[in-house]
């Protein structure tokens, strides 16, 4: 490809127009895309920008799901990137289609090429001006696409798009309304087996015996399997193969040191450990300046948490001499056909990896690692589709977590009220293991085997990609000076790996209530504070749009209700490269704290779908108060503790404040990812609110009774 011009997103490296698109006689176009549905409604995205660079009606699109025997590799989608990348790719493939067609129908016309573009499209339909007419659909042909994109065509300008903003039916959601089978856990195949493994009851166990003869002698199981720690059971039904769990658990005997930290003093242990440090960002100067008047530092943190999917992990395995059929709601099929092929010794081409839907993630969950148990289990039983699901249990207490952080801020100021140096410090395992980067497999069971590959350590992800624990630590406010330093654990007791935002999520929060808490040192409005620090024109539109959607300068009236109301405000721009987003908290903090009301203004470039983004947004929005107020993984020196519901609590619906989302279209600009932006500004909204409510500084997550109480102690202490 050297010499080869640059095409949009993911084009660049899937060049070839049929492993994207193809146009049917029937009247209906094939779409295939590389990423993959998680709920976030991207296939829907998608969907409109062919529908609309082809002038076709939406009804008419087919997406085809991921899938490793046919369609481009897109990696994993992840990162807020897929509209970007893939509907970028998208825009430029449908462009070329759109104009070889054209060519096609002028020459079908008996018209001269030059006229081609003249033609005019309406829902596929051909006309000339002479009134003559041909489709899409008269003249499908697949060789018309048997060639690599060259670049020439040119998408529509956002000017010409129509309705490309408007909402329209998401694809996926009538099947989900109506109870129709959709999902992964839903999958029925002929002569389907069901199947479940007894995970290692803690991170550092292992498998000293088990008797299978008694679990082989229950009805309807089909067959055990041990390899190392590796343990599980087929059965004919689910019923029975939960059954057979059951007494499958309850006669293995483990080996269990005490491998984990103490849970009460996570940074220090963070702190404490062997690291890798490396400058993630800085900006020096040679003013006197930057040392400034006055002083400021303060350390913030956050617990492990839980992906808390609803569905537990699930995939299908066949496994055939020479083949292997995977069905599966990974994030990344091609990563995980990677580590799949070494871990079980077989060529990646024998190995087909089927997206289906699962109940939605956010990260590297235990998708990836269902499927490989699937496929250790589906050896066991040549030619017979096992369906493996994971427990609740196995959910909250065997998935990868977002990693526990330290962050460590300190500030000068000069006499003018104004930051002239800035220094943010983070301390973190790594935020990304997922399959597929590593020569050694990643996946869960390849550390239990018989014959195990070594227990790898979280990487942080490059630069380029925003970066993992480093994520939005170089501040995107003019500061004189400057530096963003990670320091990545190279021990890692617990398992990480990718978490909506990764690190964006704790460096934000530490930045945007350090911000505040410099404000108030220097008697400043907080808003005002941060537009004093701030040239970046359109994060300057967010907040001011965030201010007058709360009536943030008249925000006393908000809280005179009663006592314990507080309001915050924070902002940022995901990975300094993506969305701009600011946020308003309005919160009561009576018994605990209870988000009351959010308001929310972003900026995503240029707007595919509107209702989706909004529903981004929310969703974001929602989750992140649930992370600040309650979710953190609970541990003992052993074992992992939180995994029930009990144990590991989230934002129930009656808790779920208000939302109210402002989108700042920019049509003329990229489109950029709605799934990640909220996360850190709305958790230091509520924290800038608990403080403005209760007059204490909480630094430390989740913003739980205990924590406000411990803050509190601390300050009177001082």
């Amino acid at each position: 490809m050297s010499g080869a011009i640059v095409l949009p997103g993911s084009l660049n490296l899937n060049r070839h127009l049929s492993k994207w698109l193809a146009i049917h006689a029937d009247g209906t176009v094939s779409v295939h895309t590389g990423k993959v549905e998680l709920g976030q409604g991207i296939i829907s995205a998608l969907a409109q920008i062919v529908a609309t660079e082809l002038d076709v009606d939406i009804a008419r699109i087919r997406m085809v799901a991921a899938n490793t025997a046919q369609g481009p590799n897109e990696g994993v989608t992840a990162g807020s990137m897929s509209v970007h990348d893939s509907g970028g790719a998208l825009r430029q493939v449908c462009a070329e289609v759109r104009a070889i067609y054209l060519l096609a129908a002028a020459r079908h016309l008996q018209l001269d090429p030059s006229q081609a573009e003249k033609l005019d499209v309406v829902d596929g339909d051909i006309t000339a001006a002479t009134g003559e007419r041909t489709s899409y659909w008269a003249l499908a042909d697949d060789s018309l696409l048997d060639s690599e994109a060259s670049g020439s065509a040119k998408p529509k300008q956002p000017g010409l798009l129509g309705g490309d903003a408007s909402p329209v039916l998401r694809i996926d959601i009538p099947a989900k309304v109506t109870g129709r089978p959709r999902f992964i856990q839903d999958m029925e195949l002929p002569g389907m087996l069901f199947g479940r493994v007894v995970h290692p009851p803690s991170p550092g166990a292992v498998l000293l015996n088990v008797e299978l003869d008694t679990v082989n002698a229950l009805q309807g199981v089909v067959a055990t399997v041990r390899d190392g720690s590796f343990l599980g059971v087929i059965a004919d039904s689910e019923y029975l193969v939960v059954r057979a769990l059951a007494k499958l658990t309850s006669l293995a005997t483990w080996q269990e040191p005490e491998t984990l930290p103490d849970m009460g003093a996570m940074p220090a242990f963070l702190r404490g450990q062997p690291v890798e440090t490396t400058i993630f960002g800085e900006k020096k100067s040679d003013s006197v300046a930057v040392k400034g008047s006055r002083d400021f530092s303060a350390d913030y943190s956050r617990p492990f948490i839980a992906h808390a999917s609803i569905g537990p992990s699930c995939a299908v395995a066949r496994y055939e001499p020479g083949a292997l059929e995977i069905w599966t709601h990974s994030q990344g099929i091609f990563n995980v056909r990677a580590d799949l092929a070494v871990l079980l010794d077989i060529p990646a081409e024998s190995i087909t990896l089927q997206h289906v839907e699962g109940a939605g993630c956010y990260g590297h969950n235990g998708a990836d690692d269902a499927a490989a148990d699937a496929a250790l289990l589906a050896r066991a039983v040549p030619g017979r589709p096992v369906h493996l699901q994971w427990t609740r249990e196995d959910e909250l207490g065997c998935a990868p977590f977002g990693a526990a952080m330290s962050v460590q801020l300190k500030a000068s100021v000069n006499d003018a009220g104004r930051i002239v140096n800035w220094q943010h410090d983070v301390w973190s395992s790594g935020h990304s293991m997922r399959p597929g980067r590593s020569k050694i497999p990643v996946l869960m069971s390849a550390s239990l085997l018989a014959k195990p590959y070594e227990k790898q350590v979280a990487i942080n992800m490059p630069h380029a990609s925003g970066g993992g624990a480093e994520r939005n630590s170089m501040p995107l406010y003019d500061f004189e000076q400057w530096q963003a330093v990670s320091h990545r654990s190279l021990v890692m007791p617990i398992r990480t790996s990718s978490l909506r935002s990764l690190g964006a999520h704790c460096n934000v929060f530490a930045v945007e209530s350090f911000m505040d808490e410099i404000a108030a040192g220097l008697e400043v409005d907080p808003l005002d504070f941060r537009l004093r620090h701030l040239s970046d024109a359109r994060g300057r539109a967010v907040l001011e749009a965030v201010a007058t959607m709360s009536g943030w300068r008249a925000r006393e009236h908000k809280k005179a209700s009663g006592e314990g109301r507080g309001m915050g405000i924070a902002f940022a721009r995901y990975k300094n490269t993506g969305a701009w987003c600011a946020v308003v908290a309005l919160i009561d903090a009576g018994q605990e704290v209870r988000v009351e009301k959010l308001w929310l203004a972003v900026d995503v470039g240029r707007v595919v779908n509107l209702d989706g983004v909004i529903n981004q947004i929310e969703g974001g929005a929602i989750q992140t108060v649930s992370w600040v107020l309650r979710e953190a993984v609970q541990f003992d020196r052993t074992r992992v503790l939180s995994n029930t519901w009990e144990s590991y609590p989230i934002l129930r619906f009656s808790e779920v404040p208000a939302v109210e989302v402002q989108v700042l279209d920019r049509p003329g600009e990229k489109s950029i990812g709605a799934g990640e932006p909220t996360h850190g500004p709305v958790a230091a909204a509520i924290a800038n609110a608990v403080a403005d409510a209760l007059g204490v500084r909480v630094r430390h997550m989740p913003l739980s009774t205990d924590n406000i109480t411990q803050a509190a102690l601390a300050e009177e202490a001082v």
